[in-house]
């Protein structure tokens, strides 16, 4: 059967979103809106200090407070789950790995400021937060440790005495004659870099409802659980295993989610405490934490410290690499924290054509809050890296920071390219981003304004990042297409957006496919009661993934509704061809039906022999690897030599995402992700002092950037399509926050060079900037 494409309307073209009206009008759902009958309120009771032994607990006060219905700590729900909080990793690849036990509440000990103890449950909210202040715990204090370099040293104090270290896990690789590089280099370079934590800071805090439903006699009862998740269908499978329930027991809601950032996408110690609840007292059970509790005790971002040095020849050739990367952990394991360091070896040695690589991670546990995926996830800490590294080449060969990079670049016509530690990139043009940049930019007048600038004492600095990453990870993913029997779309996805503009992009598809208005397209997902299995919304997968399943499905639907036309307009399907949603025998256009027509036969059983009634299709979709999107990004700055305060003059990036659906929806993610990136290289810091006490546990005390904070953003791309998924598409979610932060921080290492500063760790706050430059004087 062959149907003639219909003239594509909607696939590149800058549809505003369709989620925004809801979102921006306040008609939007998110868990806390869900108020179920007899709803009662969970609230934690946490650690105060950073590490100690619990000694005892006493609840009997808040037991008898108003309005409490349960107080319980660890040895009241013992056996209440069948095992400890599951993570998503395999430790095999790994040396000397040891994988920590974590429950719910905490038993002997707790390891951060934050860990939970205890939790009360009642009436209302108010009242659950008043008993918890009721719950006495003893605590015997045990000395901390919250460097992760000091607590790989003998005799550190341990978080877990029977692994006798803090070391969680090792890995070491190496590529190529790393020794022979650097013994036959001209110079070797040496550089420490420490990509400090930070906080995802999504939005909306964590939080959900449970509702339990008991069985018939013989049977298990129902759990349902509304939570603001990037997964459902994880959190589905993970919490069914973990209560020991069967997977169809147990339904996982994702209603609105005001952001994630990668901080959403495990199963909790609280989601677990209230489906636990939810069971016990067989009513709806509501936790939402407060934003301090988010600060203390959702996962952090980044913390990894990186000894780095380069074997370098005279003409600028990099021969060679190696990188100590020792990453701060946390006090657990969250769901996939030991990734996080063996994402930025898989990543290396990124845009560059380096063919010696050593590579070691050393993975430590600290009294802090544990450590997981934030927005890029390993790959920025590798850019973040290479590219500081770059720029200090360049420095101490006086060559340009740019034509240092042009030298280095993995030429276009090594594609597909496998890098010496065997990552398969798919395809790539990184000297026509660069080139773009450049121009763009107008690097040549930059650096022209530049030299004036110094000349008159002022420090104008001007930097530059080139970045790969890897998206679309899979393994798969999965997409329902229906036509209803009046002729409208139904889409679900196993995705679950969240922010992405998903909804836009998969009626996009879906509409152009069929040739039907976008408005006639419905896209559903997040409920695992009415979406086939799917993956969810991370590691910049939507497009790749998801929106890939969704042109298989709507392909299925489109030839099958090609077959039914035929059929109603007694002709071959060969001879049918489809256009504008009708489809006409060729040369014979009055000989036409409607895509209602056709549906209306589907479900009629007016369909041809071989076929079955209906007209719907769900497929998924598999790729044969990974995405490598890439881009340039280039930062200018200024700098106050009296205050150390940085001006953000401008941000030029040049970004390249293969094939584009929707270039606002585009734009938009790289606005997002340009100012997560560059608020770490400016402002973010999570600190904590000696006692393992979060001391920027409030927004107070953590500065979250404002649109103030930035210049216009100046934003170009390039189009390098990828082979491995139908629509071409490569990802494009955490690209602006990789290439951002080493641009920012290159810019403003380059304008404090001419006081002979020549290392800067991030933030750049003016206080830090103020100590260097005096410390320069």
């Amino acid at each position: 059967m062959a149907i003639a494409p219909s003239t594509p309307k909607m696939l590149g073209q800058p549809i505003k979103r369709r989620e925004d009206p809801r979102l921006i009008t306040g008609a939007a759902s998110y868990v806390d809106d869900a108020h179920l009958p007899g709803l009662t309120y969970l609230f934690v009771v946490r650690s105060p200090y950073g590490h100690a032994r619990v000694k005892g607990i006493d609840v009997e006060a808040a037991r008898g407070a108003p309005g409490v219905l349960a107080v319980i700590t660890a040895r009241d729900i013992e056996g209440a789950t069948t095992g400890p909080l599951p993570g998503e990793y395999d430790l095999s690849v790994f040396e000397d790995a040891k994988e920590p036990q974590r429950y719910p509440l905490a038993t002997d000990k707790v390891r951060y400021v934050g860990d939970p103890v205890a939790v009360v449950v009642a009436e209302s909210r108010y009242a659950a937060s008043d008993a918890a202040a009721l719950v006495e715990v003893e605590y015997e204090p045990l000395p901390p440790v919250v460097d992760p370099e000091a607590a790989l040293e003998a005799g550190a104090p341990l978080l877990f005495e029977e692994f006798g270290t803090n070391l969680g896990h090792r890995q070491v690789k190496d590529g190529g004659d790393v020794e022979g590089a650097f013994a036959k280099a001209d110079r070797v370079v040496k550089l420490k870099l420490v990509n400090q934590r930070v906080l995802p800071t999504a939005m909306e805090t964590r939080g959900c409802v449970a509702e339990w439903r008991s069985g018939r006699a013989g049977e298990q009862g129902e759990l349902t659980l509304t939570t603001s998740t990037q997964v459902p269908h994880g959190v589905r499978t993970r919490l069914a295993k973990l209560l020991g329930l069967h997977e169809n027991k147990v339904r996982v809601i994702a209603p609105e989610v005001g952001g994630g950032f990668g901080n959403k996408i495990d199963v909790s110690p609280e989601e677990t405490l209230a489906a636990i609840m939810a069971m016990r007292l067989e009513r709806p059970v509501n936790w939402t934490e407060t934003r301090r509790e988010n600060f203390q005790a959702a996962m952090h971002g980044r913390g990894q410290i990186d000894d780095v040095e380069a074997a370098v020849m005279n003409d600028g050739r990099v021969t060679g690499l190696k990188v100590t990367a020792t990453c701060d952990l946390g006090a657990y394991y969250q769901y996939v924290t030991p990734v996080m360091g063996m994402l930025t070896g898989m990543m290396l040695p990124g845009t560059y054509d380096i063919p010696n690589v050593h590579f070691e991670l050393r993975g430590a546990f600290t009294n802090k809050t544990p450590v997981g995926a934030y927005r890029g996830a390993g790959r920025p800490e590798a850019t973040y890296l290479l590219e500081c590294m770059m720029d200090k080449v360049a420095h101490e060969l006086d060559m340009d920071p740019a034509e240092l990079r042009r030298i280095n670049f993995i030429s276009k016509e090594a594609f597909p390219h496998e890098t010496v530690f065997g990552t398969s990139y798919d395809t790539g043009d990184y000297e026509k981003a660069l080139d773009r940049a450049l121009e763009f930019a107008g690097y040549a007048e930059l650096r022209e304004e530049q030299r004036a600038a110094r000349a008159r004492g002022k420090l104008m600095g001007v930097g530059l990042a080139a970045y790969v990453e890897i998206c679309g990870f899979g393994p798969w993913e999965s997409a329902t297409v229906r036509v209803e029997a009046g002729g409208g779309v139904t889409a679900y996805t196993g995705t679950s957006p969240h922010g992405q503009g998903s909804e836009t992009a998969m009626a996009q598809i879906v509409a152009d496919e069929l040739g039907v208005k976008m408005e006639e397209v419905v896209v559903l997902h997040g409920d695992t009661a009415t979406t086939a299995t799917g993956m969810g919304t991370n590691g910049s997968r939507s497009a790749v993934m998801g929106g890939s399943a969704m042109v298989l499905a709507v392909g299925q639907v489109k030839e099958k509704a090609g077959r039914i036309a035929a059929h109603l307009l007694e002709a071959s399907a060969e001879d049918v061809e489809q256009s504008d949603g009708r489809f006409a025998v060729r040369g014979a256009s009055e000989k036409s039906v409607g895509l209602a027509e056709v549906a209306a036969a589907a479900y009629g059983g007016e369909v041809p022999q071989g076929d079955e009634p209906g007209l719907e299709a769900t497929r998924f979709f598999k790729a044969d690897g990974e995405t490598y999107p890439f881009g340039v990004h280039i930062a200018v700055v200024d700098v106050d030599r009296d205050t150390g305060r940085v001006s953000f003059r401008r941000f030029i990036a040049v970004d390249d995402c293969g094939k584009v659906i929707n270039p606002l929806l585009v734009d938009g993610q790289r606005h997002g992700g340009i100012v997560q990136g560059a608020a770490q290289a400016l402002f973010e810091e999570v600190v904590y002092d000696e006692q393992g006490q979060l001391l920027s546990g409030t927004m107070n005390d953590y500065a979250v950037p404002t649109a103030s904070s930035f210049p216009m953003f100046e934003l170009d791309r390039t189009e390098t399509p990828s082979p491995r998924n139908p629509l071409g598409v490569k990802g494009i979610g955490e690209a602006g926050t990789i290439g951002s932060t080493p641009a920012i921080r290159n810019a403003v290492l380059d304008a404090l060079l001419p006081l002979g500063i020549t290392d800067f760790d991030m933030p750049a706050t003016s206080p830090r900037v103020w100590k260097a430059i005096q410390a320069a004087r």
